[in-house]
């Protein structure tokens, strides 16, 4: 009979990969592959996008997202968040993983197909002046901010519940920079300053708006169509996500954490006594970056093997 870790693991796994059974292939794709990749061991990159805090980081990601109508109009209009939420998210995670830790040539692949997947995500939406725009998902504007949200959400996740960063939150920014590039996204921060700076001046400009489709969104976000065991875990998870929040994007989401009257109860160890525990039954190593290092511990035997002859 499977055990309750076991139920946990399986119905974790259906949510992470979109309901696919055994690992996904493009996972054991990783495993080839001609370099180490954009990034490697040892990185910025690999250690902010390690671990269980990536968890959170992607539902913070989610939720300042939806501050620009732009990017929110591509999500409600083209995609079936609502009948098929977790298929979208492992699209997203699929891509994020490739680009972390598959070799260049691949990362790039990965790119290039999410790029002609947004070339048909085109529609207007009314921007945060009352004005109706056009947009792409391809736009660079709507793209600089999805990078942005990312970027911010994984790099606040890691310094809440996550090890030491090599180099910093500097050398993160600077590392995943080359994730907007493969974007077609110019002129990416390149510093944690530069990153904070780039983010204020969507507010500063005035281009983020709550409407009603946002605080729809967030609702959705705050209460996804989970099976009933992961509902507590991902409590924690959400409250964890909405306590790192710029204060002033919490401010324009109307969102506040658990409280008792009037004061609002620290989430933080919870949150991290959550990412423990799943840890403990996924393991703290990805399937990916476990292809990606046999893809290098091959790529050196082979370069060991040249040398000999």
């Amino acid at each position: 009979m499977p055990s309750v870790s076991d139920a946990f693991r399986s119905r974790l796994n259906d949510t992470f990969t979109g309901g696919a059974t055994g690992k996904p292939a493009w996972i054991d794709d990783l495993e080839q592959g001609t370099d180490a990749g954009f990034f490697g061991p040892g990185s910025a990159t690999w250690a902010v996008h390690g671990g269980k805090h990536t968890i959170v980081a992607g539902v913070r990601a989610l939720l300042v997202q939806a501050l620009h109508p732009g990017a929110l109009a591509g999500v409600a209009d083209h995609s079936r968040y609502r009948e098929d939420p977790f298929g979208r998210l492992a699209g997203t995670i699929r891509w994020i993983y490739t680009v972390s830790h598959g070799d260049t040539a691949t990362a790039r692949s990965a790119s290039d197909w999410v790029l002609r997947l947004h070339e048909r995500v085109r529609g207007q939406y009314v921007d945060g002046h009352g004005v109706t725009r056009d947009y792409s998902a391809n736009d660079p504007d709507l793209a600089r901010w999805v990078h942005l949200a990312f970027t911010d959400a994984f790099l606040r996740a890691a310094q809440r519940w996550g090890g030491p960063i090599p180099g910093g939150p500097d050398a993160y920014v600077r590392e995943w920079a080359e994730a907007a590039r493969l974007m077609r996204v110019d002129d990416p921060p390149e510093s944690e300053a530069e990153l904070r700076a780039q983010m204020n001046g969507y507010l500063d400009r005035g281009e983020l708006a709550v409407t009603a489709r946002t605080r729809d969104v967030v609702r959705f976000i705050k209460n996804p169509p989970l099976a009933m065991l992961l509902r507590p875990g991902y409590r924690a998870v959400y409250e964890g996500a909405v306590s790192t929040l710029d204060p002033r994007h919490r401010s324009m989401l109307g969102i506040r954490g658990r409280t008792v009257g009037p004061v609002e109860l620290p989430v933080a160890r919870t949150t991290g006594l959550v990412l423990d525990g799943l840890g403990s039954v996924l393991g703290d190593q990805t399937g990916s970056e476990r292809a990606a290092l046999l893809r290098i511990a091959r790529l050196q035997r082979e370069h060991q093997g040249d040398a000999v002859v």
